[in-house]
């Protein structure tokens, strides 16, 4: 049964890029629009649209802007696309969606109904391999289970649907009896404001945990699997996640529980042979310090705040894609998978 969301993260109308604003939620539901460049560059960097298939969406439509804004400029346009991919360094989608628009836009001879066109496509087809990552992720999922899911994969995190919770969705609606304990993810509280949000929405048994009590849950046996997204893979099957992933591998790889990552093929980076390549963006302290905008910290702490870590292939029991599971040995499978898909690189 295919089943609408009620919202979208990302839709152009017109000629302006409208964003639901996730910095707000699950207080408020507001859009944000964006008509140039810096609103896009500015959206991605201070998360207004997080997770790497969004990014990637936002951005395909950034080189759209600064097409538009370069008014034949080579030189010009290629500086406004250097600068949207230097918003986040780790996910991989966002250099992929503005390098690919960059080339469509160089071919078409800076067609802007051509550079649209192919930033409306990459919208597209990621709903559509999200929905194939649900239906081919559902197959891991027993009739009753209890899942695992840490920050937010769902439609607020791609262009519609959702990588790990879009299977998670998909195994709901297949009629599978689930339930879901979501970590809060800290410090921006991504699985507390945007994945539980999600749940309830989409009607989901589910329930709110803190990050440190995962550990006791999977120890004591009540969970049946750990389901999350990606930010970027890496040749040999490593993947870089959001801060918390690599230690739930760890204990899942201690007791025994099976632990997948789902993302599209987009999120692949065949030129980085390993995950200890992977750029991790650390972000501002403020976000450790303060809980909206109520300090929590001394000014004088130091602060380590990196967004990402890197989960080791060998902790992984496989990468769910529109492709299918891609399962140990990684780099011979990941392998095949890339001479499949025909390219040399993210």
């Amino acid at each position: 049964m295919m089943i609408e969301e009620n919202f979208k993260a990302l839709e152009m109308r017109g000629d302006e890029l409208v964003l639901l604003d996730q910095r707000l939620l699950p207080c408020e539901e507001k859009d944000f629009i964006c008509r140039s460049v810096e609103d896009v560059f500015f959206a991605i960097k201070d998360m207004v649209v997080r997770g790497a298939p969004a990014i990637g969406g936002a951005a395909g439509y950034g080189v759209y802007f600064a097409a538009r804004e370069a008014c034949g400029d080579r030189d010009k346009f290629n500086r406004l696309c250097d600068y949207l991919i230097n918003a986040r360094p780790t996910a991989v989608n966002l250099a992929w969606a503005v390098n690919r628009v960059r080339k469509t836009a160089e071919e078409s001879g800076f067609s802007l109904d051509a550079i649209r066109k192919d930033a409306d496509d990459i919208v597209s087809e990621d709903i559509a391999m999200n929905r194939k990552i649900g239906e081919i992720g559902s197959s891991v999922i027993p009739p009753h289970a209890t899942i695992l899911t840490h920050c937010n994969t769902g439609a607020l995190a791609t262009c519609g649907w959702g990588t790990a919770l879009g299977v998670i969705k998909t195994a709901f609606y297949e009629g599978k009896d689930v339930f879901v304990y979501a970590d809060e993810t800290r410090p921006r509280f991504q699985g507390a404001r945007l994945t539980a949000w999600e749940l309830v929405r989409a009607e989901i048994p589910a329930a709110l945990i803190p990050d440190s009590a995962a550990a006791t849950l999977i120890r004591d046996g009540k969970i049946d699997l750990v389901i999350l997204g990606a930010d970027r893979i890496t040749a040999n099957g490593d993947v870089a996640n959001k801060l918390g992933t690599f230690a739930l591998s760890v204990i899942c790889k201690h007791y025994g529980v099976p632990f997948y990552s789902a993302a599209p093929t987009t999120t692949i980076d065949f030129s980085t042979p390993s995950g200890d390549l992977i750029p991790i963006e650390e972000r501002d302290r403020s976000e450790v310090t303060m809980v909206n905008g109520t300090k929590v910290a001394p000014d004088e702490i130091g602060v380590y705040n990196p967004s990402f870590d890197v989960t080791p292939h060998q902790n992984i029991t496989g990468i769910i894609t529109e492709c299918g599971i891609i399962r140990e040995p990684y780099d011979m499978n990941l392998e095949i998978l890339r001479r499949t898909l025909g390219r040399q690189n993210a």
